[in-house]
C-alpha cells in the first residue's frame, strides 16, 4: 500500500502545488469581491483569516513531511520545497488583505504591529519567512552550502511557533482549533529535538 502510494506521489509534478493554491487564492479573492457564502459579511476579515489558516496549514504540513517519512515510510520529501513556498505566498496575501484592504494606511499598518502583540508576533512569522522563501532554491543551496543553509532553514521553527501564537492570540475567547495546531507545532519541533536533549542530559 505504501510503496504504491509514494509510487503514485512519484508522478505528481510538485509545480502542481503553486497552480492549484494560484487557483485556490484567486478564487477566494473573487468569493470576497462578490460577497459570496462566508464572505457575505465582513468579507475583508474573512479573507484575512481565511488566507492565514491556509498558510498555517501549509506550515504544519511542511513540519510532518519529515515525521511521515520515518514513521509511515510516505515520501513528500519532492514537494516540502512547494508547500514552504506555498505557504510564504499565502501568508505575503494574508498580509497584503491586512494591510491594503483592511488598515489602509502604512502608519497604521506600523501602529497596529507596535501596540497589538498578536500583530506583533504575527508580523515576526511573516519577516522569519521572507529569507527561507527567497532561498528556497538550488543556487542557493550552492551559494551559501548544504550544511548553512539547512541552519538558515530551521527558521522555519520559530516562524511556525510565531504564527500558532499569532492565531491563537487572535482567537476570541477560548477556541479548540488555535489550540490543536498550536498543540501539533510545539509536539513537531519537540518531536525533532527531543532525542538531542535526551542525549545531553545523559551525557
Amino acid at each position: 500500500m505504501i510503496d504504491r502510494l509514494n509510487s503514485a506521489l512519484r508522478r505528481v509534478p510538485a509545480w502542481l502545488i503553486y497552480i492549484v493554491f494560484a487557483a485556490w487564492t484567486g478564487w477566494e479573492f473573487w468569493k470576497a469581491l462578490t460577497g459570496a457564502g462566508p464572505y457575505a459579511v465582513e468579507p475583508i476579515n474573512v479573507l484575512e483569516r481565511t488566507y492565514g489558516e491556509m498558510a498555517l496549514k501549509l506550515l504544519v504540513v511542511g513540519l510532518l513531511v519529515t515525521p511521515l517519512r520515518r514513521w509511515f515510510s510516505i515520501n513528500l520529501m519532492k514537494f516540502r520545497r512547494a508547500i514552504g513556498v506555498t505557504a510564504f505566498f499565502l501568508v505575503l496575501a494574508h498580509f497584503l488583505v491586512f494591510a491594503v484592504l483592511d488598515v489602509q494606511s502604512l502608519e497604521r499598518v506600523w501602529t497596529e504591529i507596535i501596540k497589538r502583540p498578536y500583530v506583533t508576533v504575527g508580523m515576526l512569522s511573516f519577516v522569519g519567512l521572507i529569507p527561507l522563501a527567497m532561498t528556497s532554491n538550488n543556487w542557493s543551496v550552492r551559494k551559501i552550502g548544504a550544511a548553512g543553509w539547512r541552519k538558515l532553514h530551521k527558521l522555519t521553527y520559530p516562524v511556525a511557533v510565531f504564527a500558532a501564537v499569532h492565531y491563537l492570540w487572535l482567537a476570541k475567547g477560548f477556541q479548540l482549533e488555535p489550540v490543536i495546531y498550536t498543540a501539533i507545532i510545539v509536539g513537531l519541533i519537540a518531536w525533532r529535538y527531543w532525542p538531542k536533549l535526551g542525549q545531553v542530559s545523559r551525557a
